[in-house]
């Protein structure tokens, strides 16, 4: 994706031109952050890469950060200042790079004066158990940080370069980890209304105090379009899920399978996404002939209520599980014709330690076999994994240095 990016003459004359200070930040940081510094002719003065692991050593000349996620703990404090310090550390004839991932929202942390980072915690977590999406989460930390919203550029005097790989569904770059390199066209307004909306009444007094002062012209907003401090801004996306979905159809063609893609990306809270998506893709594949592969990508959310191990690909591969089995009410019939899967991109399925699960025609049948709950019960209590871990149905990638949100596939055969 970088090579990919830089062959962008546009791109190319200006990183080759001028020195470079970089900021990478998210799941595919230190990939990333390896592959720009391979980049020949490139003057790069520093180059700092912030993320949740390097699966190998990177060269001396990139300074590693390890960090937090999902939520951010001290480790992302220490980032957060550290990506201000190399921003602020850019002349004016210079370029700040920031190459972006998902993740970055917990990973590079600076709270705004008056609240701590463990109220932002409590926010991020109180917001996500309620079902928040990524924009409307995003929307409260950018206005919640020194360094969100656009304010690592604003804090640079030469020009700033985003490339980001997209894990959110639409590719804003406002939503990107935030968008630190972007300006923010939301307001302290939306910021309280999100929070109104997946707070509840929780206490967060700090966090409200803030929006309060926010909202009253006390605390600045974050750089609207056409602020003078983000004239020099530059951004793109460089890869997402199309690309996932891209590499899938490659792989399922190679199969021998005919291959059929949901454009719209799948959205909603993930048990109930899930019927309505199976629902597509037979209706899509009806008139298939021979062996067909559905693929689709998004992002779905989970509205939490218990507390048991899962996540959201997990709850949408369990959400299909008796409908795959089930050709009439009080029928089941083993199709072992049929599988589908849900999968995150980034290895890593909400609590579960798993990237997602594979059902099939033949789950619901070993499930009772293995004396399992129906799936409804497990969907109560946010408990997927102790549905499919039973039946060795998870999907085990181990982090993969990327994440361009959730990937769906089903495989048809009809007999």
């Amino acid at each position: 994706m970088i090579e990919r990016a830089l062959a962008d003459p546009s791109l190319a004359e200006i990183l080759t031109i001028r020195p470079l200070h970089v900021v990478a930040v998210g799941k595919a940081a230190a990939a990333m952050a390896r592959a720009l510094a391979a980049v020949p002719h490139l003057v790069i003065r520093q180059e700092v890469a912030i993320g949740t692991h390097a699966d190998e050593p990177l060269p001396a000349s990139i300074e590693w950060i390890e960090s937090s996620h999902p939520y951010p703990d001290a480790r992302s404090e220490v980032a957060g200042r550290r990506a201000l310090a190399v921003a602020q550390a850019v002349h004016s004839g210079e370029v700040l790079v920031i190459l972006l991932s998902g993740g970055a929202s917990a990973l590079m942390a600076a709270p705004v004066e008056g609240i701590r980072l463990a109220d932002k915690v409590d926010t991020t977590r109180l917001m996500m158990n309620a079902g928040a999406d990524i924009h409307t989460l995003n929307t409260v930390r950018r206005h919640l940080s020194n360094v969100k919203g656009g304010r690592l550029a604003a804090a640079c005097v030469g020009t700033t370069i985003t490339l980001a790989l997209s894990d959110v569904v639409g590719d804003d770059l406002n939503a990107i980890g935030s968008g630190p390199g972007v300006a923010d066209s939301t307001t302290w307004q939306d910021a309280a209304a999100a929070l109104d909306r997946f707070g509840g009444s929780q206490h967060l007094d700090a966090v409200r105090a803030v929006i309060q002062r926010g909202l009253a012209g006390e605390v600045p907003d974050t750089p609207k379009p056409g602020h003078p401090s983000l004239a020099r801004s530059r951004a793109r996306v460089i890869g997402g899920r199309r690309d996932a979905m891209a590499g899938a159809r490659v792989a399922a063609e190679a199969r021998g399978y005919g291959v059929l893609s949901i454009d719209e990306p799948v959205v909603g809270e993930a048990r109930i996404a899930g019927p309505a998506w199976l629902d597509r893709a037979r209706q899509l594949s009806r008139d298939a002939v021979g062996p067909v592969c559905v693929i689709s990508g998004g992002e779905t959310t989970v509205r939490v209520t218990g507390n048991g191990l899962g996540g959201r690909n997990l709850e949408f591969a369990l959400s299909i599980a008796e409908a795959l089995a089930v050709e009439r009410p009080g029928r089941t019939e083993v199709r072992p014709n049929i599988a589908a899967a849900s999968i995150g991109t980034d290895g890593i399925d909400g609590s579960s330690g798993v990237a997602g699960a594979l059902v099939d025609s033949t789950t619901m049948a070993r499930a009772a076999q293995a004396g399992l709950e129906t799936p409804g019960h497990y969907l109560a209590t946010n408990n997927s994994l102790a549905f499919f871990a039973p039946l060795d149905d998870v999907i085990r990638l181990g982090r993969t240095q990327t994440n361009v949100g959730d990937l769906q596939a089903i495989v048809i055969h009809e007999p």
